[in-house]
């Protein structure tokens, strides 16, 4: 395996565990998931502030939707396959960011 690919495969498992986390956190603070709603509640200042929120969940929120639709509407597995490589990618990027920021941080990584 090279050094790319193995670089790639670590952030998309820093990105999914990352959103796991945070929608984790959400969900024992709020005592509810979460999900794309938060962008339609509260005034304006709380949309904004779940925007950097959801960038970096959406992952788990995408994966966690897709299981249970599939479970429960009997989704077609293109849809899922599809959803699944778009969650994926998204982890993967967000994974890539967490990881330079640390870096930039100078922390080891």
């Amino acid at each position: 395996m090279s050094a790319e690919a193995l670089n790639s495969f670590f952030a998309l498992c820093i990105g999914f565990s990352f959103a796991g986390v945070l929608v984790s956190g959400y969900q024992a603070l709020a005592s509810r998931p979460a999900g794309f709603g938060l962008l339609q509640e509260g005034i304006t200042p709380r949309r904004f502030a779940a925007v950097p929120f959801l960038v970096f969940a959406a992952p788990f929120i995408i994966m966690r939707n897709t299981l249970r639709g599939s479970r429960i509407e009997r989704r077609r597995f293109e849809f899922v396959m599809m959803a699944t490589v778009i969650a994926g990618f998204w982890s993967m990027m967000s994974g890539t960011f967490f990881l330079m920021t640390l870096r930039a941080a100078g922390l080891p990584v």
